[in-house]
C-alpha cells in the first residue's frame, strides 16, 4: 500500500532510538522526509546515517538537543521547511512513590509529557490546516489506559495531554482541513529504556534481567515483546492519506495485554 506521504516533511522527537526511530524509518521508507530529534548527538547522527542509507533520495536533518526546552523545539522546528507530520515523543518520568515527589517532579513530568507535544502542536496544526494537510502522532503510554501504580508522574501527564487531544482533535477547523491528532499507546515494546525498567525491578526483586522479562513476556498474549519496527509502521499508517478519516483516538500497541473492552 502506498500511504501517500512521500515528499511530506516530518518531525520526529526522541528519534535516535527506539521508537522514535522505529516511527522515523518507517516514514523515511515511504518516502517521507524527516527531522529527527534526540538529546544524544553521536547516536543522532548515527540514526541519520542509517536512514539516510535507507532510502537515498529522502532528506534527513538531525537536530540535537531537548526538546521538552523552548530551545530544543525552537531549533528542531526552524529546521524543517514545514511540517506536515508531527510525531511527539519523550522519555517518561522515573518511577516511585507519589509521597516523595515534590511539586517540581509534578512540573518536570508535566512539561516532558503534557506542555511539550502541546506547545509542539501550537506551532504547527493551523500551518498544516492551511496546507490541507497534517498528520499529528502523540506517542504516550498504554498506561493510559491502564495505569501503573509505580507510574504515578507519567500517569498523570500523559492523561492531560489525552485529555486535551479529545477535545482539539475535534476541532471542525482542524479535522475539516485533513489535519488529524491521535495517540499511539504503546505496551511492551524491546527498547533500552524498557530493559533499564527491568534492570531496575531485577536489583529490587534479586533476579536476573533475563528473569523479569520473561515474567513480562509471559503477561502478554502475544508472548513477545513488541519490536520498535512494527511500532513505527502503525505510526506511518496513522500519517498516512488513508487515515484522514480517524482523528482523536487512542491506537493501543500492545499485544493484547490490555484486557479490557473499550
Amino acid at each position: 500500500m502506498d500511504l501517500g506521504i512521500a515528499g511530506k516533511w516530518a518531525l520526529v522527537c526522541a528519534a535516535s532510538k527506539g521508537l522514535g526511530k522505529g516511527c522515523a524509518t518507517a516514514l523515511v521508507r515511504e518516502g517521507a522526509n524527516v527531522v529527527i530529534t534526540a538529546r544524544g548527538d553521536a547516536v543522532l547522527q548515527a540514526t541519520a546515517a542509517e536512514l539516510r542509507a535507507l532510502a537515498p533520495g529522502v532528506q534527513v536533518i538531525a537536530v540535537a538537543g531537548d526538546i521538552t526546552t523552548e530551545a530544543g523545539r525552537a531549533a528542531a522546528l526552524a529546521a524543517a521547511p514545514q511540517v506536515d507530520i508531527l510525531v511527539n515523543n519523550a522519555g517518561g518520568p522515573p518511577p516511585g512513590d507519589f509521597r516523595d515527589w515534590k511539586r517540581e517532579d509534578w512540573i518536570a513530568a508535566v512539561d516532558a509529557n503534557m506542555l511539550s507535544p502541546i506547545e509542539l502542536m501550537r506551532a504547527t496544526v493551523d500551518q498544516m490546516a492551511e496546507r490541507g494537510y497534517g498528520r499529528v502522532v502523540n506517542i504516550t503510554s498504554s498506561a493510559v489506559k491502564a495505569p501503573i501504580d509505580f507510574l504515578g508522574l507519567s500517569n498523570g501527564a500523559r492523561s492531560g495531554l489525552t485529555g486535551f487531544v479529545a477535545g482539539t482533535a475535534r476541532q471542525v477547523r482542524l479535522a475539516s482541513r485533513n489535519v488529524t491528532i491521535n495517540n499511539l499507546l504503546p505496551g511492551a515494546f524491546d527498547t533500552d529504556r524498557l530493559r533499564i525498567g527491568f534492570a531496575g525491578q531485577a536489583k529490587k526483586q534479586g533476579l536476573s534481567v533475563e528473569q523479569v522479562l520473561e515474567a513480562r513476556r509471559k503477561t502478554v498474549p502475544a508472548q513477545r515483546l513488541g519490536n520498535p519496527q512494527e511500532f513505527g509502521s502503525v505510526c506511518a499508517f496513522l500519517c498516512s492519506q488513508q487515515a484522514g478519516y480517524l482523528t482523536g483516538q487512542n491506537v493501543l500497541v500492545d499485544g493484547g495485554a490490555y484486557p479490557g473492552m473499550f
